[in-house]
């Protein structure tokens, strides 16, 4: 019985797991700023923060701050 229930576990967690992961791709002229000035304003759109200076917006990253388009 115990054996069945770690066959059935072991195969419950390899259906529902995957190996997939995100490949995000920047263009070459995409520049990364590591801090935010002491001015920026936090602005929501649609749910998702975003950070707002000079004129753009930026959605902060492991790496740093990132220019999108909101």
């Amino acid at each position: 019985m115990r054996a069945l229930l770690i066959i059935i576990g072991f195969i419950f967690a390899m259906a529902f797991t995957s190996c997939a992961t995100r490949i995000a791709v920047q263009s070459p002229n995409t520049k990364v700023i590591r801090v935010a000035p002491k001015h920026h304003k936090i602005v929501i759109v649609k749910g998702k923060r975003y950070y707002y200076w000079n004129g753009n917006h930026y959605r902060k990253t492991k790496k740093g701050y990132f220019v999108v388009k909101v």
